[in-house]
């Protein structure tokens, strides 16, 4: 980081015509130091889209008839479907067939 000698505000890096230049921002003065600067950026985007079969070990488990099998336990989890202002909806999965069904509040 470097700062003006004029008066003593960050100089930062802007692009102009190819090339990099430094200027004050507080009273616009150039630096001298016009080398052979670049300009980076590096941005990592790692995305993964988890499923809820994935989760299944950390999901939490409740007493809930299945209607497919007769099953009693099932895991569930609450997301938000509608409006802010509505509550969410709670999703239920067996935990024997993997049946899913929702219930709203």
């Amino acid at each position: 980081m470097e700062f003006c000698k004029k008066c003593g505000g960050m100089v930062i890096p802007k692009k102009v015509d190819k090339k990099v230049v430094f200027y004050c921002r507080n009273c616009g003065e150039k630096s001298k130091n016009e080398g052979e600067s670049k300009l980076s950026e590096k941005v990592e985007k790692k995305e993964k889209i988890v499923t809820i079969s994935e989760m299944k070990d950390e999901l939490p488990t409740t007493d809930n008839l299945c209607s497919k099998c007769g099953n009693t336990k099932a895991f569930w989890w609450m997301q938000q479907t509608r409006a802010i202002d509505e509550p969410p909806t709670r999703f239920f999965r067996c935990t024997k067939c993997n049946y899913s069904w929702r219930e709203y509040s």
